[in-house]
């Protein structure tokens, strides 16, 4: 099986108001080092053994696309490990 992580995240020039919330939290609970915080997704998408690595990869990339990210503001990465 093939599991593929996906991580979606706000493209830097947008602005993050949940970011600036858990900022000003962490601020408050006397976390003062923090600088920035960013808050994004994560998914996890698993594979039946019936999909190649090269599949995995194509349809995690259509499935980002076209259902997790929103590639107007969202950026995304995946990384794919075979388990």
């Amino acid at each position: 099986m093939i599991r593929a992580k996906v991580y979606v995240y706000l493209k830097k020039d947008i602005l993050d108001p949940q970011g600036k919330a858990v900022l000003h939290i962490l601020e408050n609970m006397g976390f003062s080092h923090i600088q920035n915080v960013r808050v994004g997704k994560y998914t996890v998408l698993t594979f039946d053994d019936s999909v190649s690595e090269d599949e995995a990869a194509s349809q995690t990339e259509e499935i980002c696309k076209k259902i997790l990210a929103n590639p107007v503001i969202e950026d995304y990465h995946f990384e794919l490990e075979i388990i």
